[in-house]
């Protein structure tokens, strides 16, 4: 062990302080606002993931809509195609939202994981909070809403039906 004494607060190292500790402390802090980005960038991909999703939900709904509508005014016989193809997209944009909001949170531990990690080896300070993703919420919202639009397609039943 050496005997060079322990700056723990990062408000201890100023300008004055010698250049090898202001680097230690600047990597530091970079390295905490990469991990920030590195989250950050991890909802935008979440963001992209359910825009795709209530895309293939909106158009399959839709889809099954309108020509549900054309049977009902006797313009069409049936429409089985349109209706399981309608059926097929929102259940692709769930499926999709599912694999998103899983590989969401499973990144998002691991990110923290190794948040903690970096904090407890004092590599970072960790100051900064790692706040609950405003995009994970919408993402549950939005898979909500296509399961019960699914559920109102496949048992005319619900608040879509």
């Amino acid at each position: 062990m050496s005997n060079v004494p322990v700056q723990p607060i990062a408000s201890q190292i100023t300008s004055e302080s010698p250049p090898d500790r202001i680097s230690v402390e600047l990597s530091s802090r970079r390295t905490d606002l990469s991990l920030q980005r590195t989250r950050m960038a991890a909802d935008r991909t979440l963001m992209a993931v359910i825009r795709t999703s209530l895309s293939l939900i909106g158009f399959g709904f839709t889809i099954f809509q309108m020509f549900q509508k054309l049977v009902e005014a006797e313009v069409l016989k049936h429409a089985l195609a349109p209706r399981n193809f309608g059926i097929a997209l929102v259940l692709l944009g769930i499926g999709a939202l599912i694999l998103g909001i899983a590989y969401q949170i499973g990144f998002m531990l691991e990110l923290r994981r190794e948040r903690v990690r970096l904090a407890d080896e004092g590599l970072i300070h960790g100051e900064s909070r790692f706040p609950v993703s405003q995009t994970l919420i919408v993402a549950a919202l939005v898979l909500t809403l296509g399961l019960f639009a699914i559920v109102s397609m496949v048992f005319s039943v619900g608040p879509f039906g």
